[in-house]
């Protein structure tokens, strides 16, 4: 797949001569870079939510954030404060949002390119979305430099392996991606002003208007979806998104869950900090998706148990010193294990968003 041609220079700046980190060899649970249908996404009429949509481009133009990723004297020495099992896990923590970011970026700056003659309304949100993580990107990589590395955006735009998606599942993607990313930073904010002595850096203060883009870059797809009802209606529609709800939900609980220390060091309980996340996120979706998963099935949260243990057995095989057909003949009781486990968590019986109401916890 030919990759897009928005380049990391329009997203960040260098740093100042930090070293150059070698990105994380691609996994299941890694960050992807997307390539989609372009003259589809161009050709679509947006008349049955155009008014909608016109109203959340306007939101785009005022920029709230434009002066808000500013840095400040309190990043000043901060990182030569963090012990090294910390400065470990959160540069992990780093990279990982970073190319989340950039991946982002690089798929909407390029639907704004491809699609901006036939349909320049959606070109246009694209764009300002495009412009909102190229400066989420930015700030994140400007915070990898004070630990002394940076990821070349530039090599990851040309080898970094791009998936291919029908229109509609960038629309289900995305939309989660968003909307999770939402829960996520309002949630660790929230906690953290509540335990400032867990702020390990100062990139935690700008998570409440951070997060703010992720809500409305989230509602865009909302009323994208609207405008292409055939995608949040009928039983196929239902089925795709009982599928990206759990694809989404189960990699990031086994994700957060294998790097723990991460949250531990905010204070934080990863399965608790994972299990508030999926529930917000998914009351979130019952707005717009036919269809939600029933979270607070006590099946549920102990499938992605499941999955975190055949995970943790995974990387022992990976770690270990057998002979590569070994370690294959010992992955595939895993592989196999997490296979029929989202199986069993997908054929779980959803709720009725219509009807839908969320535990009180």
């Amino acid at each position: 797949m030919v990759p897009p041609t928005a380049t990391a220079a329009e997203a960040v700046g260098t740093p100042d001569a930090p070293l150059t980190k070698d990105p994380v060899k691609d996994t299941i649970l890694t960050p992807r870079f997307y390539t989609t249908d372009f003259d589809a996404m161009a050709a679509m009429d947006l008349r049955p939510n155009e008014v909608e949509l016109e109203a959340i481009c306007e939101e785009f133009r005022k920029d709230y954030n434009r002066h808000h990723f500013v840095r400040d004297s309190s990043f000043d020495g901060a990182a030569d404060t963090m012990d090294p099992e910390t400065r470990r896990v959160f540069v992990e923590f780093l990279e990982q949002s970073c190319t989340s970011e950039f991946s982002g970026f690089l798929l909407y700056k390029e639907l704004s390119r491809r699609i901006k003659t036939k349909n320049p309304l959606l070109a246009e949100c694209f764009a300002h979305m495009a412009r909102d993580e190229a400066r989420h990107a930015g700030f994140l990589n400007k915070a990898m430099a004070d630990f002394g590395l940076q990821l070349d955006l530039g090599f990851l735009t040309a080898n970094k392996a791009y998936t291919y998606f029908k229109p509609k599942f960038i629309f289900y993607a995305t939309y989660l991606s968003e909307k999770i990313g939402y829960w996520r930073y309002i949630t660790i904010f929230r906690h953290l002003e509540q335990h400032p002595e867990s702020r390990i850096f100062p990139i935690f203060n700008f998570f409440e208007n951070w997060c703010q883009d992720e809500n409305r870059h989230g509602d865009f797809f909302d009323a994208l979806m609207k405008a292409q009802p055939d995608t949040v209606r009928g039983p196929i529609a239902s089925l795709w998104c009982r599928f990206f709800l759990l694809a989404v939900f189960a990699t990031m609980y086994v994700r957060d869950v294998a790097r723990k220390e991460f949250y531990e060091a905010l204070g934080l309980d990863a399965r608790d900090y994972d299990k508030l996340v999926i529930r917000k996120t998914n009351e979130t979706s019952a707005r717009i998706f036919p269809v939600v998963l029933n979270v607070d099935h006590p099946g549920f949260f102990a499938g992605l148990e499941r999955l975190v243990e055949h995970n943790a057995a995974l990387s022992e095989v990976v770690a270990s010193e057998a002979p590569a057909p070994v370690k294959l003949l010992r992955k595939l009781p895993h592989w196999i294990g997490n296979g029929l486990q989202m199986a069993r968590l997908f054929l779980m019986a959803p709720l009725r968003s219509s009807a839908y109401q969320p535990a009180v916890r």
